[in-house]
């Protein structure tokens, strides 16, 4: 992985933050393309054939990314209006819930989560049932958005560390509607300590093969070592755990 983590990278994938709500296609398109390198870097045995899973799939843009690499790719999305957000053919998605995925045991080769932890009042529920699901050696990969870093209030901006509740008062006042991502409702304030404390619960099932900032690169990895710095530095965080 941290030969795929550059700087031009880096600077490729906040560029395309930009267009996150006015243009979703090409926000979600190039975050696919790069989910998929990422996931293929730290799977083994490759996707090839692989079994994925991805929880909290929302339009389905990342399909086509996953299944251009072989791999048998299956989402599970709990709100109807963010699946059929991008009119896109869903062609291996389930509704439901992330705490309580519609799959038995050990049945998945790698269990995803990109940036939707942030978004559910039960995050690490929802990461036990990625755990619960993914086989013996198969992978789980936790990757989400920091509430102290710069994009922690998504389009509200810095205004976030004014507090949640007050900027999504100012957005509303501002823009004449609620954010999409509404405080205390549809987005919720994680950290990396929560997450690292997460993956450090599950040591008697998992092991931790690797945690790092996803859209940093890798000679700005070592943020993660520093409590308070990590925080707001590294913007996402990727844990990546290997079920034993």
């Amino acid at each position: 992985m941290r030969t795929l983590a550059t700087l031009r990278r880096a600077a490729g994938l906040l560029n395309d933050f930009r267009f996150e709500q006015s243009d979703p296609a090409r926000f979600y398109g190039s975050l696919a393309r790069d989910t998929a390198d990422m996931v293929e870097a730290l799977t083994p045995d490759g996707l090839d054939g692989a079994v994925i899973l991805d929880v909290g799939g929302g339009p389905g843009y990342f399909a086509d990314a996953f299944d251009s690499r072989g791999a048998h790719y299956l989402a599970v999305e709990p709100d109807p209006t963010e699946m059929h957000a991008g009119g896109l053919e869903h062609r291996g998605t389930v509704r439901a819930s992330g705490q309580h995925l519609p799959f038995v045991d050990g049945s998945m080769d790698v269990t995803l989560s990109s940036n939707v932890v942030e978004h559910t009042s039960a995050p690490w529920e929802m990461c036990d049932e990625m755990v619960r699901v993914t086989r013996p050696g198969g992978i789980v990969i936790v990757s989400y958005t920091l509430w102290w870093g710069p994009f922690g209030g998504h389009e509200m901006g810095l205004t976030h560390y004014a507090g949640g509740h007050r900027a999504a008062r100012w957005y509303t006042r501002r823009h004449g509607h609620p954010p999409k991502n509404l405080y205390g409702t549809s987005l919720f304030a994680v950290t990396a300590t929560q997450g690292l404390r997460w993956a450090e619960s599950r040591s008697d099932t998992t092991t931790l093969i690797a945690a790092f900032p996803r859209y940093l690169p890798s000679w700005m990895w070592w943020v993660l070592r520093v409590p308070a710095l990590r925080e707001v530095l590294s913007t996402n965080l990727v844990v990546v755990l290997q079920k034993r």
